[in-house]
């Protein structure tokens, strides 16, 4: 995700900031972050996406930004990928975890975490229109649906898949069958849609364009004969299998 300079500054500050702090600590608000650092408030806002998707801070709804544990401090749970298998079992509890987290983030409808994936999915549409591969930008795109969740634990399990995930998308985009210019339309209509569904506050329909999203990904990856042997081991989601 393309970072301005005075957002990277910002960055900078705030890191410094939290790094005096002590976990699950309140920083301050928004507008007293962007006095002291002479920035705006969208400035200081994409700063503080940043910190979010790394785990330096987390968001509470309606009660503002907290302290996270850093990045050299937080728990390696997941290994690497290490096999086809390993790989199509990711892209499975994906499906699970992220299903959930978007329906969570319609049902909690905080606009200013909407205008965050909004703009994630603006800078990622950006990208694949310029030619690139816009992996940063996808996952970033999924972290602040997570963010918008409003249980940090979505937003903490993303982070620590955050390299899995980079995986997964590299792989996709370098081994599908399926042409760049009809897998960039895919990709942006999938996109639009989970970000359409979360905006109109209709979890179902978040739920049910996620699925469809990363159900896409396995039959890019794996073919559509994936989504078939996907749909027996989860017959009960089996109806949104074949689009």
């Amino acid at each position: 995700m393309a970072i301005s300079p005075l957002s990277d500054f910002a960055y900078k500050q705030v890191v410094t900031i939290v790094e005096g702090m002590t976990p699950d600590q309140r920083l301050p608000s928004e507008d007293e972050l962007s006095r002291q650092l002479g920035v705006s408030r969208p400035v200081l806002r994409q700063a503080l996406a940043r910190l979010r998707t790394e785990g330096w801070v987390y968001a509470r709804r309606g009660a503002g930004n907290f302290v996270g544990k850093p990045p050299d401090l937080q728990s390696a749970t997941f290994g690497p990928l290490h096999s086809i298998p390993d790989m199509r079992s990711f892209l499975e509890f994906r499906c699970l975890l992220e299903a959930e987290s978007a329906a969570c983030a319609a049902r909690c409808g905080d606009p200013d975490l909407q205008d965050e994936i909004t703009r994630r999915r603006r800078l990622l549409e950006t990208a694949l229109a310029q030619g690139e591969p816009g992996i940063e930008e996808d996952i970033a795109f999924h972290a602040a649906i997570a963010e918008a969740s409003g249980n940090r634990f979505f937003s903490m399990t993303m982070t620590a898949l955050a390299e899995q995930t980079r995986v997964s998308i590299k792989l996709i985009r370098e081994l599908s069958a399926q042409p760049m210019v009809r897998r960039g339309v895919d990709v942006r209509n999938e996109h639009r849609a989970i970000d359409d569904a979360i905006r109109a506050g209709d979890p179902d329909a978040a739920r049910e364009a996620m699925l469809k999203h990363l159900r896409g990904g396995l039959a890019r990856l794996f073919g559509s004969d994936a989504l078939t042997g996907e749909a027996r081991h989860h017959p009960s989601r089996a109806a949104v299998s074949h689009h």
